[in-house]
């Protein structure tokens, strides 16, 4: 049975089979950290009994005032694991926190070609708000 637990810098050291996706965004090594410094509570693994990770969710809170919402930055779960709902899992334990801070709405990027997250993201209740073009390295779309 899959347990979801906080990431933790050993999962840097592990979660390379998960990452190997042409759509997953690969970040330095600063740029987990910071996420696991400042938003530890958006940061979670997925993991399997003999404790390999399946997946995780990497995500924050932005705004301010009152006007709080979460931000998806990343969420992904490996090639063996996907199709059995763990990404929409990961995804409404980020709303949930979401809401635990009295956020508004929860938003994400995703790129034009990957149908199968745009999908995914639609049959969650997400809905298109607008198209930035040149926010992903690599090929434009």
């Amino acid at each position: 049975m899959t347990t979801l637990r906080p990431f933790t810098l050993d999962d840097l050291l592990s979660f390379n089979p998960v990452n190997l996706d042409p759509l997953t965004e690969t970040y330095n090594l600063s740029f987990y950290l910071t996420y696991l410094a400042r938003w530890p509570s958006y940061f979670v693994s997925a993991v399997s009994p003999r404790g390999k990770v399946q997946g995780y969710c990497m995500g924050k809170c932005e705004g301010e005032a009152d006007l709080w919402h979460g931000h998806v930055t990343a969420v992904t779960v490996g090639p063996e694991y996907r199709r059995q709902g763990l990404a929409g899992v990961l995804m409404g334990g980020l709303e949930a926190t979401t809401e635990g801070v009295k956020g508004y709405f929860v938003d994400l990027f995703v790129r034009a070609s990957n149908g199968v997250a745009i999908g995914m993201y639609e049959r969650m209740g997400y809905t298109k708000y607008r198209r930035v073009l040149g926010y992903y390295s690599g090929r434009e779309e």
